[in-house]
C-alpha cells in the first residue's frame, strides 16, 4: 500500500491498530484517511465513528478484504467517504484519491 501511495505522491503514515487510528487522526492533518475496517483494539468502524464525533470532516476511504452485499452501505453508514475492496486495485485507488 506504502508504494501505490507513493507511486500517486502521496506521503504515507501507517497505525498498527484502530486505537493509533484515533489518535493519529485527531492530532495530525490528512488530506485523506484509508481506514481498514477490521484492525485490533478498536475497528474501522467504530474508529470513523469516534473521529466524526469530534467533527472531524477529514475524507475517510474504507479498506475491506469483505465484498458482501450490503458492506459499502455498512461503510458509508459509519461515516466513511468511499470503500474500497482488498486486495487494492491501483485504478480504484487512484480514481477514489481524485488522482
Amino acid at each position: 500500500m506504502e508504494q501505490l501511495l507513493g507511486r500517486l505522491g502521496h506521503d504515507v503514515r501507517m497505525v498498527t491498530n484502530g486505537r493509533e487510528a484515533i489518535e493519529a487522526g485527531l492530532t495530525v492533518r490528512f488530506d485523506v484517511i484509508l481506514m481498514d475496517c477490521q484492525m485490533l483494539e478498536v475497528d474501522g468502524f467504530m474508529a470513523v465513528r469516534q473521529l466524526r464525533e469530534t467533527g472531524d470532516t477529514t475524507p475517510i476511504i474504507a479498506l475491506t478484504a469483505y465484498a458482501l452485499v450490503g458492506d459499502r452501505d455498512k461503510c458509508i453508514d459509519a461515516g466513511m467517504d468511499d470503500y474500497l475492496t482488498k486486495p487494492i486495485d491501483f485504478r480504484e485507488l487512484e480514481h477514489a484519491l481524485g488522482a
